[in-house]
């Protein structure tokens, strides 16, 4: 018996994976849609595979995610999401080797072969990601540059304001903020708008004092 939590509050994605998932009868298949209810599952299943989206989950940061790894020592991840910042997996995957990588665009017999190794207690990264690692580490550091409007929706979300708030106090579209943030997440490495404003507080484009978060 393998035990599966799906922790993706993507409906469809999630509907999914159960159902590949519930093909071995076998199987037992859980759903988890926020971190209290993982980490209650783990309690009570902490020999299982987690298939986590952590773009749609609240993990504020990667360090959040390893220190549950960290806790939980005989849970199997695999992160399954549309799109991860080569920073992110440079150090989740050489912080830990209980996570595993694939994409949601990829094939199913990539998901699949994802599954059957993280059941066996072996990772298994996609090809897409390694290539992604090599290419980080062959990259040279260098500050990101945001432009003058990027720094003042930063310093929105630091206030946290929603997009429909920002999009209303700049008089913008929902989609031309998602836009920004999407530009913002990619030129700052980060996954999460926690992680953004982390990122402005130590290029000092946020000053600590006038926000609480």
């Amino acid at each position: 018996m393998a035990v599966f939590i799906i922790a993706d509050n993507q409906e469809l994605t999630a509907f999914a994976l159960e159902s590949l998932l519930r093909r071995d009868e076998h199987n037992v298949v859980l759903r988890a849609t926020n971190k209290a209810e993982l980490l209650h599952r783990l309690m009570e299943y902490e020999r299982s595979v987690v298939l986590l989206d952590y773009t749609l989950f609240d993990f504020p940061d990667e360090d959040s995610l390893l220190i549950t790894g960290e806790r939980f020592t005989m849970t199997s991840w695999i992160l399954i999401s549309e799109e991860l910042t080569e920073k992110f997996l440079n150090k989740v995957l050489y912080s830990s080797h209980a996570f595993s990588v694939v994409f949601k665009d990829l094939p199913m017999k990539t998901v699949r072969d994802a599954i059957q190794y993280a059941a066996e207690g072996r990772r298994y990264v996609c090809q897409r990601a390694t290539e992604m690692i090599l290419t980080q580490q062959q990259e040279s550091e260098r500050p990101a540059v945001l432009t003058q409007t990027e720094i003042e929706i930063v310093k929105l979300i630091a206030q946290g304001k929603t997009t429909k708030d920002i999009a209303a106090e700049r008089f913008l579209s929902v989609h031309t903020v998602n836009t920004h943030r999407k530009n913002i997440f990619r030129k700052l490495g980060v996954n999460t708008a926690h992680e953004a404003v982390k990122y402005a507080f130590r290029a000092g484009w946020v000053d600590p004092s006038e926000f609480y978060i």
